[in-house]
């Protein structure tokens, strides 16, 4: 019986991962990561209202860069009127081979006092700043600009329905 000759096993090459690049006049964004919300943001708890209030912008940053408001929509609730707004303008403008350049949202500080003002539902304060905003036609030519927002204290409603948190406004505070 001839003693069998071990074959090589190829060894995989690990597939290069896709490298985020924001929008500029060449083009929309690439390979934005989508948002991840934090276990704790699935509790009803100060810190849960926290990390789900921070969870809510990086998705209306999302939002921005891509055009795809999904998961921006699954977490506000259907009749919060400035989602709806801000979704529509967002998915809106990423139609036709127009984009947005910048418009990315940094949360600086987000706080609770969770006293509940209706059943299940509490509110935070979220310090926030937005990049300006660029908005491209198809051939890269830009139609307007919006300047950036200085860090502008917002007021976020959120509802505690079945196992997680729902937006039910979002509003500046100062106009």
């Amino acid at each position: 019986m001839a003693a069998e000759t071990p074959t090589a096993t190829p060894t995989p090459t690990p597939t290069p991962s896709a490298v985020y690049k924001p929008a500029d006049a060449s083009g929309p964004a690439q390979n934005v990561p989508v948002p991840v919300l934090p276990e704790v943001a699935k509790t009803e708890t100060k810190e849960g209202l926290e990390a789900f209030t921070r969870y809510w912008y990086s998705a209306l940053s999302y939002a921005y860069e891509t055009g795809d408001a999904a998961v921006l929509e699954s977490i506000s609730d259907s009749a919060c009127a400035s989602c709806k707004k801000v979704k529509q303008e967002v998915t809106d403008w990423h139609t036709r081979g127009r984009w947005l350049e910048g418009g990315r949202i940094t949360v600086d500080a987000v706080d609770s006092n969770f006293v509940m003002s209706q059943p299940s539902t509490y509110q935070a304060i979220a310090q926030v700043q937005q990049e300006a905003i660029a908005y491209h036609l198809s051939d890269g030519s830009v139609k307007g600009r919006v300047a950036a927002l200085p860090t502008t204290p917002d007021i976020v409603v959120a509802a505690y329905v079945g196992q997680g948190w729902k937006a039910q406004t979002v509003e500046h505070m100062v106009k």
